[in-house]
């Protein structure tokens, strides 16, 4: 295992790449509150995990553009409903990525003595916790065509479900389908029943999460395909994949 620093990350918001506009993620973080459940015959305290909670806390920089909507644009909105954001430490294929379904709750500007302006962003989970797993795209995949993506190992077969994220950035053409299928051997691939997105036919940007069952197989390959029935000539996104690890994951 090789260590690395955060060079090279991206971050999605709702199918808007703010990268560029991110001067640094002040905390990135979630797991399940701690309960405590000691009794009197302890001699130290003794906990279990309770809800899960999750956050992305973030601080921009101040970009504008009324003909092009910006990063400003984007965030000033302040949305009261679910936010879905998306951060990519590093953009190689099988990266780690964090998702959050979360609400924006602030966009607090701070000017500084050196004529600075930036703002503080968190965004609080809503319904399901921080989720960590793998990119399938490296980073912002374009395809300009029906295309069957190249995979990643996930080392074995697992029978606790999966969750995943969709970040669609642009989109030209008729419709669009973005699917993941699984392999046992990275050669025959198959669709995984119920890891289809919502079939693109307008406008984006947009972002969804899909979830399986806690009990179904996700072979060890994994990968993103992209399907049409009408034509598409462009279509930018990118797709967080969790395989869940362990037997009863609740939301």
């Amino acid at each position: 295992m090789s260590k690395s620093g955060g060079l090279g990350d991206n971050l999605y918001i709702a199918g808007f790449n703010a990268s560029g506009d991110i001067q640094q993620l002040g905390n990135i973080g979630g797991g399940p509150n701690l309960l405590p459940f000691t009794g009197i015959d302890k001699s130290a305290m003794e906990r279990k995990g309770g809800l899960r909670d999750g956050r992305i806390e973030m601080t921009t920089f101040f970009n504008h553009d009324a003909v092009t909507p910006a990063t400003h644009e984007k965030l000033s909105a302040l949305p009261r409903t679910d936010v879905i954001l998306t951060y990519c430490r590093g953009t190689t294929l099988g990266d780690a990525a964090a998702s959050l379904v979360g609400k924006q709750v602030n966009y607090d500007p701070q000017r500084g003595d050196d004529g600075s302006l930036l703002f503080s962003v968190s965004a609080q989970a809503n319904g399901y916790g921080l989720e960590w797993g793998n990119q399938l795209t490296a980073g912002i995949r374009t395809d300009t065509a029906a295309t069957n993506g190249s995979s990643i190992d996930t080392t074995a077969s697992a029978s606790f479900g999966g969750q995943a994220y969709l970040q669609a950035f642009s989109f030209t053409g008729t419709d669009v389908t973005v699917k993941i299928q699984d392999s046992a051997d990275n050669a025959t691939f198959a669709d995984v029943a119920g890891f289809t997105f919502t079939q693109i036919t307008g406008s984006t940007p947009l972002a969804e999460r899909i979830a399986l069952g806690n009990t179904a197989t996700l072979r060890r390959y994994l990968r993103v395909a992209t399907v049409t029935t009408g034509g598409f000539t462009s279509l930018a996104f990118a797709v967080n994949v969790i395989k869940n690890e362990v037997a009863g994951v609740v939301f």
